[in-house]
């Protein structure tokens, strides 16, 4: 259940909206857009056969919409006031970062832009009306979930029990304390499909590589010598950029000779509260 809608702009300032409580002179009336977003399906069809063939989806941005009451303490303030305060914070095209606080102890955060902030202000029950569009969907816990472990020659694996409801990248960062000329990782997912990302490329003791399968932000890097270099090139064309699904994962770092340890960063992403 959720408890208190958080709205911070770029400048710093802070409008905390508790779902139980107006004595700001402020009362959330209604969220909408908090629901899993809609998907844009692309499908197929060929001569001769019935219905289509699915190839392709995307989910589409979220539209947060919220009705915010007003209820001034009339011996220090007015409506006009209130409002002109909620347009401190909404107006449009302005950029805000939402943070959304659950009962189970869940906080998710997602950024937008202001569409529309409308108040009517001939009425008896004085209300805001905002509209943000987050081109981001998914609501994001801020904390990382951080796991170590070793690299191994043998079939041992690591198992992770993502919590979140949409896939999500890592960062994954391998401490190099033998020379190596190379890795794979294989990550199996619940529908038990096998991908693998393989890295080839020489690795000296005191390198420090990073690879981050986040989308968008997908890169190979190494710290030598306090210069950090790209290695792109060292990742396989054919890898599968690791993508950790709902539910338990399995990743196997394989290496020949010892163990190298290494971590794995994430964030769990939501699509829906």
């Amino acid at each position: 259940m959720l408890t208190k809608v958080e709205i911070r702009t770029r400048q710093g300032s802070l409008l905390s909206l508790p779902l139980e409580d107006d004595s700001s002179g402020f009362f959330v009336e209604e969220i909408q857009g908090l629901d899993p977003v809609k998907a844009t399906l692309v499908s197929s069809s060929f001569s001769g056969m019935d219905g289509e063939f699915y190839q392709a989806g995307r989910r589409e941005t979220r539209n947060i919409q919220f009705k915010l009451g007003l209820d001034p303490d009339p011996a220090v303030e007015s409506v006009w006031e209130l409002r002109n305060q909620i347009y401190g914070f909404f107006m449009p095209k302005a950029e805000v970062f939402l943070k959304f606080f659950m009962s189970n102890g869940l906080i998710v955060d997602i950024s937008g832009v202001v569409e529309t902030c409308v108040s009517p202000m001939f009425t008896s029950d004085p209300v805001v009306d905002v509209s943000i569009i987050c081109y981001q969907p998914d609501l994001v816990d801020p904390v990382p979930v951080l796991v170590s472990d070793l690299s191994t020659g043998d079939m041992q694996a690591t198992y992770i029990d993502y919590k979140g409801t949409v896939n999500t990248g890592l960062v994954f960062e391998l401490t190099v304390d033998l020379d190596m000329s190379g890795f794979t990782i294989y990550h199996t997912p619940p529908d038990d499909e096998i991908r693998t990302l393989q890295f080839e490329g020489d690795l000296f003791v005191g390198d420090v590589l990073t690879i981050s399968t986040v989308p968008g932000f997908k890169r190979a890097t190494v710290l030598r010598g306090g210069i950090s270099y790209s290695m792109l090139y060292a990742v396989s064309p054919e890898s599968n950029w690791i993508q950790m699904m709902p539910g338990t994962n399995a990743i196997r770092v394989y290496s020949e000779g010892e163990g190298r340890p290494y971590t794995i960063q994430y964030l769990n992403r939501y699509g829906g509260l």
